[in-house]
Order: structure tokens, then C-alpha cells, then sequence
């Protein structure tokens, strides 16, 4: 559909390259040209801390503050105790109140760089879904809520097919995710003025349902608006890197870690991820986007400036580009490298090449780590790594050892 929008943000939302779908482009166009739009989106709970798979949806989050929007940053704490089942072969491990407590703890981290809460009228909040649902009576639920819901309606989204079609199990538990999913908006519609639900192309099922819910409960008319899933051009699922997760806590994945993940961004993604991950004008991030050759590495050090100052601060993302160069022009050992600490006892009789390399992160496993020396792409101080035998004692590690895995990936270990 060809739209083209008055307010800012659905403006913002289809330029810079957000925007999936919408269940109602011209009310809500005219939603935000009226006032105030209160706009949410839901996190679970499921480990300590986001990761980069997730920035997406803070980013609009953000443009959404920005373009006169009042975001509700709603914490999955009464949702994670069942697991949203979309597109996963199998059902998610059940964490304790205490475990789903400890991860919102340390979510909120991520948030505070990117929005400003407060009480203000476009001041965002977090709101945690416990609140209302660990209250719920199951009796009065399913008369007041349930009886909206169709099974046969609920069979035919894709997220609950896939499973299905797939003969894999789906539990009764998961099979209400989406109910309580769209109790949610209800709630917070009721509380909050709430008139809007983001969320990932993978959400458009529960967010409808959320949407329908409203507007039969309290006849309240309120919207749906979905992003892209993204995957890089070669595949990958955004948020993955050869070691793992990109986590956005600094204390998971440091801030160094986290720009050369961005640094590293395939040619082809560079014009794409400075449009949503930046608020560099469009004319730049075309134009860095379209640099080819070698000049596309400007582009690509931008990006990861750019991200990594909004998420760790300015200082952050020039001390990592400062190391990188140290590392990749002059050789050197820039001081913000990942590091592996390791004590006298456990070099006293060699430390394993192989486990050093895992313990590093440049390898899943011993036997990525093998493979990686077997084909050339492990080097110590800047020597290649034949001997997947080599071990470490603490003459070799009286200065510090530089491990490389590959081109562009480093990290540092140092005897304490």
C-alpha cells in the first residue's frame, strides 16, 4: 500500500525503512496529528539482558518519544511465566519469579540510553504485566476475556500453524500466550490511554487479537503496527555473532565488542542499518550506504560509531574505534579488547591453546576452536596457530597474548 503520511512518525516509520505493516495507516496518521499517542511494546523477561536482535524495537520506541509519542515500555513479568510460543519448535524453559525478577533488573539497563522516563505527558514508562496478570481470576478471565477468542481463529495464525503442521507439540499453557497478549493492550488502553501496540512482523497475530479485544471489550478504537524481522543480507539473524549473543549490556558484551559487531557489518546491510539504527539523515546514510570498494569501511566505522555512542555513550565508541585502529593498522594492542583473566594455578602445568580460544569467545567449542587452527584462521600475537596441541604456561604469558581468530576478531589474556 502506497501511503503518505502527515505526522512525523509514520513519516519516520516508512522512510527510514521500519515500517511492515499497520492495521489502520489513515486513524492512526491521524491520531498523532491530533495528540499525544501512547505506544507500547513488550519484552519478556527471558535472560539478563537484551540483545542487538531486540534494538530495532527500542529504536522506534525511541523515534516515537521523538516524534511527540508517549512510550510504555512493558516488562513481560507475568507473560515470561509462559513463553511466547511464535515460530519456536519447541516450548521455552520456565524460569522462577526470582530468575524473571532478577532478568527485568537488568533489562532496564538498555532502555535509559535510548528514552527518557518521567512524568511527563511524552515521558516514557515501564510497566511491568504482573501487575495485572498475576491477579487474574481464572474463572471471571475466561467469561470476561475468553469468550472473545476463537479457537478455529486461533488455530489459523502462522506462529501456532507452524508448530502444528510441524506435528510438534504445542502446550495448552503457550496456547494462551496470545490471549494474555492482547489482555494487555486491554489493560493498558484502560490505564494508560494506551492506543498503540509495536512489535516485530512475527507479532502481527497477537497484536490483531489485541486490537479486536479493545475495541469488544470497552469499544475503544486502537492500532497495530509491525517492523520488519530482520536477518543480515548473507542470512544471519541480527543479534548473533561467531561467539554468541551481542548483548547489550556492557557487562555481557563490552562496549568494544558491541562496535565491532557493527564494524563488521556486510557491505550490502550499511545504508539499510544507518537508517534504523542511526538518526543520521537519509541523504547520508544513502549516501555512505552506496561507497564501494574499500571506502565502504568509512560507512561501516560510522555505523558502528553512531550505534555504539546512543547505547554506551560517545566516549565508549571512540575509545573502540581508538583500539581497532591500534589493532588493525598499527598492530598494536589497544587497551579496550575483550580479555581473559587467568591465574598462576591455572598455567602452572599450560593452559590449552584450544580452551583459551573458547574461553576468549573466538570459539563455540573445542572443536570450532580446532577447526579454526586446522584452516589457518587462529593466530597468537599476530602468528599463526598450527599446533592445536600448544599450551600456555607463564613465561608465555608474562606480557599480555593477543588471540585473533579470523580477520577482525580479537581478544586479549593476561596472567593476574
Amino acid at each position: 500500500m502506497t501511503y503518505h503520511p502527515k505526522s512525523e512518525f509514520l513519516r519516520v516509520m516508512m522512510t527510514r525503512g521500519f515500517l511492515a505493516d499497520c492495521t489502520d495507516y489513515q486513524a492512526l496518521d491521524e491520531a498523532f496529528v491530533k495528540g499525544v499517542v501512547p505506544g507500547y511494546i513488550g519484552f519478556d523477561a527471558t535472560a539478563t539482558s537484551l540483545h542487538v536482535g531486540s534494538l530495532i524495537q527500542i529504536m522506534m520506541l525511541r523515534w516515537l518519544q521523538k516524534c511527540g509519542g508517549k512510550p510504555i515500555v512493558l516488562m513481560g513479568g507475568g507473560t515470561t511465566k509462559i513463553g511466547d510460543p511464535s515460530f519456536r519448535a519447541e516450548e521455552r524453559p520456565l524460569l522462577t519469579d526470582a530468575q524473571i525478577d532478577a532478568n527485568i533488573e537488568g533489562i532496564k539497563q538498555a532502555f535509559t540510553p535510548y528514552v527518557t522516563f518521567g512524568g511527563g505527558s511524552t515521558d516514557a514508562v515501564m510497566v511491568n504485566n504482573a501487575t495485572w496478570l498475576d491477579k487474574l481470576n481464572y474463572i471471571g478471565f475466561l467469561r470476561d476475556i475468553g469468550r472473545h477468542f476463537s479457537v478455529n481463529r486461533m488455530l489459523s495464525f502462522e506462529s501456532v500453524k507452524s508448530r502444528l503442521d510441524r506435528e510438534q507439540s504445542l502446550s495448552f499453557l503457550e496456547f494462551n500466550y496470545m490471549i494474555l497478549q492482547a489482555y494487555d493492550f486491554l489493560e493498558l488502553n484502560r490505564r494508560y490511554g494506551c492506543l498503540l501496540q509495536m512489535g516485530g512482523s512475527d507479532q502481527w497475530g497477537n497484536i490483531v487479537n489485541g486490537v479486536d479485544l479493545t475495541r469488544r471489550v470497552i469499544e475503544h478504537e486502537v492500532y497495530g503496527l509491525t517492523s520488519h524481522l530482520l536477518t543480515t543480507s548473507d542470512g544471519r539473524k541480527m543479534g548473533k555473532s561467531a561467539s554468541g549473543a551481542v548483548w547489550l549490556n556492557g557487562d555481557l558484551t563490552s562496549p568494544y565488542e558491541f562496535w565491532q559487531y557493527w564494524r563488521n557489518t556486510t557491505d550490502a546491510d550499511v545504508g539499510r542499518f544507518l537508517k534504523l539504527y542511526t538518526e543520521l539523515p537519509l541523504a547520508e546514510c544513502d549516501r555512505l550506504g552506496a561507497l564501494g570498494g574499500s571506502e565502504i569501511n568509512a560507512g561501516k566505522i560510522v555505523l558502528a560509531n553512531a550505534v555504539t555512542a546512543l547505547l554506551h555513550g560517545a566516549g565508549a565508541a571512540t575509545a573502540a574505534e581508538t583500539t581497532a585502529r591500534e589493532v588493525f593498522e598499527k598492530g598494536g594492542i589497544g587497551d579496550d579488547l575483550p580479555t581473559v583473566r587467568v591465574s598462576a594455578s591455572e598455567v602452572a602445568e599450560g593452559l590449552g591453546i584450544v580452551q583459551l580460544l573458547v574461553r576468549a569467545g573466538l570459539a563455540g567449542s573445542g572443536k570450532d576452536a580446532k577447526r579454526l587452527i586446522a584452516e589457518g584462521g587462529a593466530r597468537m600475537n599476530d602468528d599463526l596457530v598450527t599446533d592445536a596441541a600448544m599450551r600456555l604456561g607463564a613465561g608465555d604469558l608474562a606480557e599480555p597474548v593477543k588471540l585473533t581468530a579470523g580477520k577482525k576478531r580479537h581478544a586479549l589474556v593476561i596472567l593476574d
